[in-house]
């Protein structure tokens, strides 16, 4: 009775046993993921490729493989049958668990008295790859469950094209695709029976058999795998004794090509369906980027001193629109032994002031409006009332160069005559024409601008600048640029400049004679073919731009500091210029040179430069220049007095500052008048009495404190005198 009843009771113990082991079981098994691919992508990204086919933006800090995928059918067999060799020889008989290895494995564990060998199938490895969890023997019970489920809804090529994709290496790579780019520098396709041995070994122990750390300590293994392949009859005994005698020959991979904000710009406006597959072909030149990235982060780092930490480049086919380069680069901040302030920050896409780099769309403006390069414009001392205050205007270089040309205005990217341009063609005008160049970020009414439009007030990206100069370097047509070689969408085309407008531009632009008076002769702008330029800084040097293009490609690049804090005296012709020259040099080898277009329309006229800055005298220095028909000197009416004078300083309620502590006699104030007539002298009232008679709208006044009233008049009695609105100012 006693023997019955200890028997009830173990029974009845171990069914309970085997009860919570089963409800264990269940309450422990995860469902694997009926779709392997989702299991490793989670959410639909996909792989991004160079316009080579080339992969950007890998990660290897990620849980999963997801940007080198590999289908199948594109793994050599070979490789396929080494791994099923070396991993699972039964993979295609078995159903998720090879339980004869498991069992045969236990018995030599157990015969060693620790682990010595282990069974696990790759449909086991699979599981252990989507549910990671700690080594143990419950784990590995787990496993076998997991597998069989697995199974049961995914096919063998499935598993197996999941397992090379994600099978673990050294360095955080993953998959057989990342594996052999680490090690030998090539795709799988191009490697070698002896190095497809190696990526079927190394994950039985990725760190202990790393070939950088001792290439030669997984021959033994790779000797075993090769006898196991011969004996199956997949490699032929005189091969398997040549692959004995080879050696191993690693090739480290090229720098990761930095191309991250340029596939966060892709994954924000490119949908997932118009990827093959979750692989989309780019644009992108992954040669050019990598050389464009070189050019400008040594730029940066040569410039640190001057306090430059940020820059961006941006290269594009303008017969075309695609993007080549999409770079931005950030200096290290040695003071705090951290990453730059903004660096994250696409620089591409962040709105900067773009100072005289606009400049071209405003005077391509004018010329459609029926001015004409040898238009000549007035560069002279000019202010403006801000507030009872007074804002001077100024160029770059501080001088004033009198009477000149449209074409050396912009050529030397002299203020004055660009306020004067501006004002020909309203600012309300431009604002419409830079909104067709595709100016999104100019987002504020035409009264926020107002004039400053002409001078680069307004907060632009270096998107849209070279966009808007891939529009001058297409004949005056704009086109948005595309990141795809065959766009599926509707890109914008409309005409926003005449192609004689445009070309015209582009001549000026590529012109040293224009830019000598303020670049220099020998500047670093002049390149051997013939290249459209222009620079450009913001107020207080808080960036530096240049913008070009040739007859193929438009470069723009930005150097700055995205935390806004102001560079040390770096301007567009001294900072990013030679990344464009050294960027320029490198494209001329990629096409033949040719000019840059010049429309036939164009008519050509000998002409006459009157006014020489030097001498102060009228003498003629005859040149040719093109014109669009109908804006030649004999018909074109240039900048000429209104037929009224007026007074540009002081300006209406003026205050002026009194220094007691400086001598009175050093203390002077300009007043300066327009529109005074040739032949003519100029008598200036002050207060109602004449106090000077000059030859000029200028003149110096020694200032007093109090209250005045100004008024200018012509003097002589051949035709009416003009007189000029009086103005009310004082001095404190």
């Amino acid at each position: 009775m006693a023997t019955r009843r200890y028997g009830k009771m173990a029974l009845r113990t171990t069914l309970a046993v085997l009860a919570l082991l089963v409800l264990k079981t269940l309450w422990d098994i995860e469902t694997p993921s009926l779709s392997l691919r989702t299991a490793s992508s989670g959410t639909q990204r996909f792989q991004v490729l160079d316009r080579q086919g080339k992969p950007l933006g890998i990660s290897y800090q990620n849980r999963f493989n997801t940007m080198a995928i590999v289908p199948l059918h594109a793994i050599p067999e070979w490789l396929r049958q080494a791994f099923v060799t070396s991993e699972d020889r039964q993979f295609f008989e078995h159903h998720g668990v090879n339980w004869t290895a498991r069992a045969s494995a236990l018995w030599q564990n157990l015969r060693a008295g620790k682990s010595v060998r282990g069974a696990s199938t790759i449909t086991e490895q699979v599981v252990r790859i989507i549910h990671p969890r700690p080594r143990t023997l419950w784990s590995r019970w787990l496993e076998g469950f997991e597998a069989a489920l697995l199974e049961n809804h995914a096919s063998k090529g499935e598993l197996l094209e999941f397992y090379l994709n994600q099978v673990p290496y050294a360095a955080n790579r993953r998959g057989v695709a990342q594996a052999a780019r680490y090690y030998f520098n090539r795709d799988l396709g191009t490697l070698t029976h002896k190095e497809m041995l190696a990526l079927a070994v190394l994950p039985r122990a990725p760190s202990a058999l790393d070939l950088y750390k001792n290439s030669d300590a997984i021959e033994p293994a790779m000797t075993r795998l090769a006898q196991a392949m011969a004996d199956r009859g997949e490699l032929p005994a005189q091969e398997r004794q040549q692959l004995a005698a080879q050696k191993l020959a690693l090739e480290p991979p090229l720098p990761p090509l930095n191309a991250s904000h340029f596939i966060n710009y892709i994954r924000e406006t490119i949908p997932y369906h118009l990827s093959d597959n979750g692989v989309l072909l780019t644009t992108l030149d992954g040669d050019l980027q990598h050389k464009a990235q070189d050019f400008l982060d040594e730029r940066i780092k040569a410039l640190q001193r001057k306090q430059v930490r940020n820059g961006a480049v941006m290269v594009v086919d303008h017969r075309t629109g695609e993007i080549l380069v999409w770079a931005v680069g950030g200096a290290i901040n040695d003071h705090v032994n951290n990453a730059t302030p903004g660096g994250a920050i696409d620089a591409v896409r962040a709105p900067r002031q773009p100072g005289s780099s606009m400049k071209p769309f405003l005077y391509a403006l004018a010329l459609d409006a029926g001015w004409s390069p040898a238009t000549e414009l007035n560069d002279a001392p000019m202010a403006e009332a801000i507030g009872s205050g007074l804002h001077d205007f100024h160029n770059y270089s501080h001088l004033f160069y009198g009477k000149i040309s449209l074409r050396e205005a912009l050529g030397n990217s002299l203020n004055i005559p660009a306020l004067q341009t501006i004002a020909f063609v309203t600012p309300t005008r431009y604002l419409d024409t830079l909104h067709a160049l595709g100016f999104a970020s100019l987002i504020q009414p035409v009264e926020f601008y107002k004039e400053g439009l002409a001078l680069g007030n307004g907060e632009v990206t270096l998107f849209e600048m070279v966009q808007a100069y891939s529009a001058l370097a297409s004949r005056g047509v704009f086109r948005s640029l595309t990141p795809l070689p065959q766009s599926p969408f509707t890109r914008k085309n409309s005409r926003v400049y005449s192609p004689e407008a445009a070309s015209l531009i582009a001549n000026i632009l590529s012109d040293p004679f224009a830019r000598r008076r303020e670049f220099g002769a020998e500047s670093v702008l002049n390149l051997p073919v013939q290249t459209a330029v222009k620079t450009g800084t913001s107020t207080d040097y808080h960036d530096a731009w240049v913008l070009g293009f040739d007859s193929h490609y438009a470069v723009g690049v930005w150097l700055g500091n995205l935390d806004q804090t102001p560079m040390d005296g770096i301007t567009g012709s001294t900072g990013p210029a030679l990344v464009l020259h050294s960027l320029f040099s490198e494209l001329a080898g990629r096409e033949k040179p040719e000019p840059l277009y010049l429309s036939p329309k164009l008519t050509q006229q000998e002409i006459c430069t009157h006014y020489d800055q030097a001498t102060g005298k009228n003498n003629c220095f005859p040149r040719t220049e093109y014109f669009i028909i109908g804006s030649e000197p004999n018909l074109t009416q240039p900048a000429q007095p209104s037929g009224r004078l007026e007074l540009l300083r002081p300006t209406q309620g003026l205050q002026i500052a009194y220094d007691p502590r400086i001598p009175a006699n050093v203390q002077a104030f300009e007043f300066v008048a327009d529109g005074m007539r040739a032949g003519r002298n100029l008598e200036w009232l002050l207060n109602g009495k004449a106090i000077a008679t000059t030859q000029t709208g200028h003149f110096l006044w020694p200032i007093k404190p109090g209250y005045y009233s100004l008024r200018a008049k012509e003097t002589g009695d051949k035709e009416k005198t003009l007189v000029s609105d009086i103005v009310l100012f004082n001095v404190k």
